[in-house]
């Protein structure tokens, strides 16, 4: 029976108003939720466990405040949840934050991994190729199938004639899209468990930063839109489409 581990990660609703103050994004009035492909990841991994059997093990990188996903990832079924996290980190940089998930991987000693194919807020989509190398495993990307056979997993990915199917042997890392099963829902019953689980936290060895912010620049502010009212505009909103805007 495959050791299942699945990564999530906390970030601001994404139809949260985000506000900018000063020169930093302001996120004090924010709810955090989990990364939305995330959880169709936490679907794949519970898919997983019921077809093949099975531990499921949740892993997020954070501050105790991003137990909550963890929580709410318990609340849904999985058997573990693990924060990696040391008070004397800060904000990490890719890198670093690969590695530590890797590490926590090779701790409970997985057999494959899922996750979203990025996260809602830094959209980077580079957590789940990054760990596979550092493994050095199989990886397959934004998944948008999938089938458990015996030898491993069978996925569905775009590919540049339509979709490919592609059988994966494990070990293997999946970082997965939306559309090919529908996250479910946490019961009553699941929610009273998670609020009374115990969430473990490990540490991990991480290389220093090699990333220097050197300062945050806001865009520049878009010029004013422009209105045209009747028909005998027609021709200067197809110019402006076409010299300005160049649409068309």
């Amino acid at each position: 029976m495959p050791n299942i581990a699945v990564l999530v990660k906390r970030v601001p609703d994404t139809n949260a108003q985000i506000l900018v103050s000063g020169d930093r994004v302001d996120l004090s009035n924010v709810k955090w939720v989990m990364s939305p492909y995330d959880e169709y990841a936490l679907e794949a991994a519970m898919m997983h466990k019921e077809a093949q059997g099975g531990v499921v093990t949740a892993i997020t990188l954070g501050a105790p405040e991003c137990d909550k996903v963890l929580k709410d990832a318990k609340a849904i079924g999985v058997d573990r949840i693990i924060r990696v996290w040391d008070d004397s980190w800060s904000e990490l940089d890719s890198n670093q934050t690969q590695m530590a998930l890797t590490s926590a991987v090779k701790e409970i000693s997985a057999e494959v991994v899922y996750c979203g194919k990025s996260a809602a807020d830094t959209g980077a989509g580079s957590t789940g190729p990054g760990v596979a190398e550092r493994l050095d495993w199989a990886s397959a990307s934004n998944i948008i199938g999938l089938e458990f056979e015996d030898s491993g997993i069978e996925v569905i990915v775009p590919a540049a004639s339509g979709n490919a199917r592609t059988g994966i042997s494990l070990p293997a890392v999946v970082s997965c899209d939306k559309g090919f099963c529908k996250p479910r829902k946490p019961n009553v019953k699941g929610i009273m468990m998670a609020k009374r689980a115990q969430v473990e936290v490990l540490a991990a060895e991480i290389p220093a930063s090699g990333i220097n912010i050197v300062s945050h620049t806001p865009p520049p502010q878009k010029a004013p839109g422009q209105t045209f009212d009747g028909a005998t505009n027609v021709p200067a909103v197809v110019a402006a489409l076409r010299n300005d805007a160049n649409v068309i």
